[in-house]
């Protein structure tokens, strides 16, 4: 039986859950119309001109509002061209029964019994908490350890070394490579590695591989602490975090004890550092790629599926040439120094969007947008079965009309997902839209030819191997159902909110997103931590979220590492809202729908019934519209899904019903 929360509930535009609400994507139209659908234009076209001279307005007395030929029939084509289909039903079985995929070689792990951090805004109003923080670049450093054959290269070409740090300028941390064969500097943090046997780089090498971090730099004084700190607006303050000095001692020793592990099994490592204690270690090939920061190179990584494989005593001699067999070593060494308080695989989390199946009461004046397409938005619409009407409502119609509001813009809402269509017509015109980030570390996943950078746009996620023939623009179908695009602007469709801020934070791409780049993407939104532009200067989030939503998911129990990120930005007063999933299971198994301090949301149909997809279980918390694009319960030829903005081909004009080859909405 299917099962939901006893506090479950349809939303119906309450203030408060509606500003929290996030919709499932449906998708419609990022595949060819068939020949069904074709037949049916002219019915379309009919149910169109129906529509058009509908005489409600003139029943209940009311001046006539602009009816459905004036929203559809006075725009341009492309300012009302949409994409959609009816869906067979699916026999499929839920996704879910796929093992998960892992980045191979990433490991997210967080050193035990760290020291809190400290907002900034309280070392701004007690300066002698300056003291015990650290506020220079060795809070984001990162470390590289060369293995033997990269080693054996730099004895005669130092140039290798100058490859793996990158660019001065295009440096996003600050990167220093370390030769294990030779020793590290003095240093009073930290353990202390011994030094291999064997040849030494030469005098130049040695000098580009000695990485100054390693010894301790002169401490500054209080007042240079301070004057280092940004010049921040006091809501960032509060939510901008800073290390203490006792938790960068502790991150010092954890990052020995990888260098000793990854130089037990032969492995070149990678190890990133972070204020907010969370460390990335990636072991293998692709520890010293510099691809994540020039974007000239092909990446290395791949994805493996979980397995049985275990390190033990007989095949731990497999693991320098066995990438995965040397990842779970690491693993086990890590856990067992019993310096880690949490040690996991860097998992890839999907979009939570529905894949097609491979091979097949209101005032008496209510408030209502004027864009072309609002009438087809089921979803919005007052809860109920007269006209106008949709059993399965959000109720958005009632909200505008007796709150007397669309939207505050001192509402921010960050929407973590694949990006954002910066030239999508609805969106570049919009005032809702406020700077985000690319988060996506490898180049591969983000599909832009580069790393992290300041532009959140999507280039697309096309994965043919995971199911997805054709880019979803997932991020931008959920940010336009939130009200990233210009709402009452005569074109396309209307957002829910119209004029809250939107963040849009690309932590997802090609075939998912990595859970090292969703943790620190939910920290960001919130101001908590920065990112660093190409000059390798502190990029903080202007605007830091009241909302994040999170609409991606894995079959797998809450990780340790996104529970830490979504515990540290709820501590201070982020509502994060993330989908109940698609995959017809218990969200108990579910992340990060079933992680604690959520606000987990399943997906239901146009009559209100949860969806057939839809996860549910006791960390369910409210119901809204996803759609059903099997189904067409209201009877307007187009199949049950959630309309909004994306980009997509294959579609059709709603008042000819005659084939458009391309559009922006879907």
């Amino acid at each position: 039986m299917v099962k939901v929360s006893p506090r479950a509930y349809l939303v119906r535009g309450i203030r408060m859950k509606t500003r929290s609400n996030v919709f499932r994507l449906s998708v419609c139209g990022v595949f060819a119309l068939t020949l069904a659908a074709c037949d049916r234009q002219q019915e379309r076209a009919d149910r169109a001109n129906g529509l058009a001279w509908s005489v409600i307005d003139q029943i209940m007395g009311k001046d006539p509002a602009p009816t459905e030929p004036d929203r559809l029939g006075s725009v341009p084509v492309e300012a009302r061209a949409m994409a959609g289909t009816i869906q067979p039903q699916s026999v499929q079985p839920p996704a879910a029964r796929v093992a998960n995929r892992f980045v191979i070689g990433s490991i997210v792990a967080k050193p035990r019994d760290l020291p809190p951090p400290v907002a900034m805004a309280s070392v701004m109003a007690e300066p002698e908490l300056a003291e015990d923080i650290v506020v220079d670049d060795m809070t984001e450093a990162k470390i590289v350890v060369l293995d033997e054959e990269t080693t054996q290269q730099a004895i005669t070409d130092p140039e290798v070394i100058e490859k793996i740090e990158g660019p001065t300028t295009k440096k996003t941390r600050s990167i220093a490579v370390m030769n294990p064969r030779v020793a590290m500097p003095e240093r009073t943090r930290g353990l202390t590695i011994g030094t291999p046997d064997g040849p030494r780089l030469p005098d130049a090498a040695e000098r580009s591989v000695t990485m100054k971090s390693r010894s301790l730099p002169r401490m500054p004084s209080v007042e240079e602490k301070i004057a280092a700190l940004p010049n921040m607006q006091p809501k960032l303050a509060e939510r901008a975090l800073t290390m203490r000095s006792a938790a960068m001692d502790r991150q010092m020793v954890a990052e020995d004890r990888m260098i000793a592990a990854a130089n037990k099994y032969g492995v070149a490592a990678a190890i990133q550092r972070s204020r907010t204690g969370q460390m990335v270690i990636e072991i293998g090939a692709d520890a010293m790629s510099p691809t994540q920061f020039t974007g000239q190179n092909e990446p290395q990584q791949t994805y493996a599926y979980e397995t049985d494989l275990e390190c033990t005593p007989d095949n731990v001699d497999m693991a320098r040439t066995n990438p995965l067999l040397a990842m779970e070593c690491v693993i086990d060494d890590l856990e067992a120094s019993g310096e880690f308080e949490y040690v996991e695989k860097d998992y890839v989390f999907e979009a939570q969007i529905i894949k097609r199946p491979q091979g097949v009461g209101p005032t008496s004046v209510q408030i209502t947008p004027n864009d072309p397409l609002f009438d087809l938005q089921w979803h919005l619409r007052s809860q109920g079965s007269d006209a106008g009407e949709s059993e399965g409502g959000a109720g958005f119609v009632d909200f505008w009309t007796t709150e007397g509001t669309q939207g505050s813009p001192d509402v921010v809402v960050a929407v973590v997902d694949t990006g954002l269509e910066m030239a999508h017509p609805d969106i570049a015109a919009s005032a809702n839209l406020v700077d985000g980030w690319d988060m996506v570390t490898d180049p591969a996943v983000g599909n832009d030819g580069d790393g992290r950078d300041s532009n959140p746009d999507d280039p697309g996620d096309a994965c043919p191997e995971n199911g997805v023939f054709a880019d979803t623009f997932h991020g931008t179908h959920v940010a336009g159902t939130v009200g990233a695009g210009a709402t009452n602007n005569s074109s396309g469709i209307a957002g829910a909110a119209w004029n809250v801020k939107i963040v849009p934070v690309r932590a997802l791409g090609k075939c998912g997103g990595r859970l090292s780049d969703i943790n620190d993407a939910i920290r960001w939104s919130a101001g908590e931590i920065p990112e660093f532009n190409e000059l390798g200067e502190e990029v903080w989030n202007d605007n830091p979220a009241d909302i994040i939503n999170l609409s991606i998911g894995l079959f797998r129990t809450c990780p340790a590492s996104l529970q830490d990120a979504i515990d540290a930005v709820t501590s201070k007063g982020v509502v994060v809202v993330a989908a109940a999933g698609n995959d017809r299971v218990s969200t108990e198994f579910y992340a990060p729908a079933g992680c604690r301090n959520v606000v987990t949301v399943a997906s239901s149909d146009a009559r209100g019934f949860m969806a057939p997809y839809s996860n549910f279980g006791d960390n369910v918390d409210l119901l809204a519209p996803g759609g059903d694009l099997t189904r067409d319960d209201n009877g307007d030829g187009n199949p049950d899904g959630v309309l909004s903005t994306k980009s997509a081909e294959n579609c059709f004009d709603p008042v000819s019903g005659q084939p458009v080859a391309t559009c922006f909405y879907a």
